[in-house]
């Protein structure tokens, strides 16, 4: 296996071990116990699920794999801190929506040639990318992995 196929496949390994213990951590809490914050005054449980809903539909806009599949979840989680929308999905809609799209993004990396991790993504602009040639898809994976451990370590608080 070449070096660049073994760095590609330690990022997307993390990626989906980091997935799998999103998912073992989530699934063992109750759509009552994602009601509570995780600590008083922070976040929510469902806050947490649908804001990494909403950052997960967001990798199809940058990696160019479509656009996003929930836009409505924008405002509630990503524009809005907790409890400043006052409507937002019931848990076992954010649950499907994640299950759903978890699958969906998996299935779009296998159809990812090695070279194609290596482009800019959407974010960038061509002359941003020659000159910050790591401004590419592979980053937005490493980004998001972090982001989704720092919101697991959240989530584990509520159990």
């Amino acid at each position: 296996m070449h070096t660049t196929e073994i760095a590609v496949k330690m990022i997307l390994d993390r990626w989906n071990g980091s997935i799998a213990n999103w998912n073992k951590h989530l699934n063992a809490l109750s759509d009552e116990r994602l009601m509570d914050e995780i600590a008083p005054g922070k976040n929510r449980g469902v806050y947490l699920l649908g804001h990494m809903v909403a950052v997960h539909d967001d990798i199809l806009r940058l990696l160019d794999l479509g656009e996003k599949q929930h836009p409505e979840l924008y405002e509630p989680f990503l524009k809005n801190a907790d409890k400043v929308t006052a409507q937002i999905p019931p848990v076992a809609l954010l649950r499907e929506y994640w299950t759903k799209q978890c699958a969906f993004l998996d299935e779009q990396f296998g159809k990812m040639q090695l070279n194609d991790w290596f482009d800019k993504h959407t974010a960038v602009s061509a002359e941003e990318f020659a000159n910050e040639p790591h401004r590419n898809k592979l980053n937005i994976i490493i980004t998001r992995t972090s982001h989704l451990q720092y919101h697991t370590g959240q989530l584990v608080m509520l159990q």
